[in-house]
């Protein structure tokens, strides 16, 4: 589901804002009602926890425009496999601001990660893919710290295996907020996209948003840490396989070897850890 998010905000062709803001705002009826049920079941949630939740949906909107830009930049899939860097960047955080200090299989990954992103960048070589590719893997590289931060937070409010849609429903309604305001800030967003367009952000809504992230959420607390870390690597993988079959991308050889070396890396520093949040995958 997750692997489908870039290329269908490709096929809606609208701005990064516009993107984001119907993507959320198109899941909340379906998530509003699935957390209506678990709060008839479960009871209300904590206070607390609805409020790191709301804070989430505001990296996340961040997260989701900043992605965007690097879709339109650098293709569908690379921008993907950029935002993935954030499966690094969780443990570094969660080191400073946690004081959860990662491994030695995490800390060698960095090297492996950020020589890929200088290399899906264009910055070595010739002939690298996407309108600016080293502007695209900078918006991947704060794709990932925000959505770092997201998974962080999300993380802190609970519910996530027992209450999955509960949090998510906070989440994306504040992204959905917070989107919009960034969009009118900046003044890409859009109110009316045409009617193609609101099918493929419809589809978006309901495959990503609500079945996607809701299978994850799920399924992270029953599953072990290895085949959580290793499966969940399929999404950049997947983009990277559609962007070329949809849209002809063609990323060039050190690009490629870019890509080699952050999913290389982003095995190396989730197969060791637990399965939390920190191990899923961006869009």
């Amino acid at each position: 589901m997750i692997a489908f998010s870039a290329p269908l905000v490709r096929l809606a062709e609208v701005s990064p804002s516009t993107a984001a803001v119907f993507r959320c705002a198109y899941a909340l009826p379906l998530l509003g009602l699935l957390a209506w049920l678990e709060r008839s079941r479960h009871g209300p949630a904590q206070r607390e926890d609805r409020l790191l939740a709301l804070l989430a949906g505001v990296f996340f909107a961040a997260d989701l425009t900043f992605w965007h830009h690097s879709i339109a930049a650098v293709g569908a899939g690379l921008a993907t496999v950029l935002a993935n860097v954030q499966v690094v960047l969780v443990g570094l955080l969660a080191w400073v601001v946690l004081g959860e200090r990662p491994d030695g299989r995490s800390m060698l990954s960095v090297p492996l990660v950020l020589l890929g992103v200088v290399l899906i960048s264009g910055a070595v070589g010739a002939g690298a893919y996407g309108d600016d590719p080293a502007l695209g893997a900078l918006f991947g590289l704060l794709t990932a710290l925000a959505y770092a931060l997201f998974l962080l937070v999300l993380r802190r409010a609970g519910g996530v295996g027992r209450r999955p849609a509960g949090p998510l429903f906070d989440a994306t309604l504040s992204a959905t907020v917070f989107g919009l305001l960034g969009g009118l800030a900046v003044g890409d967003f859009d109110a009316l996209p045409g009617a193609e367009s609101q099918v493929w952000l419809v589809t978006l809504a309901l495959t990503s948003q609500v079945l996607g992230w809701l299978l994850i959420s799920i399924a992270l607390p029953r599953v072990p840490a290895l085949i959580t870390s290793i499966v969940l690597t399929i999404q950049p993988a997947g983009s990277m396989i559609l962007g070329v079959l949809i849209f002809s991308e063609a990323p060039s050889g050190f690009q490629l070897f870019g890509v080699v070396l952050i999913l290389s890396g982003v095995v190396l520093a989730t197969v060791p850890g637990r399965a939390t949040p920190a191990s899923t995958a961006a869009g």
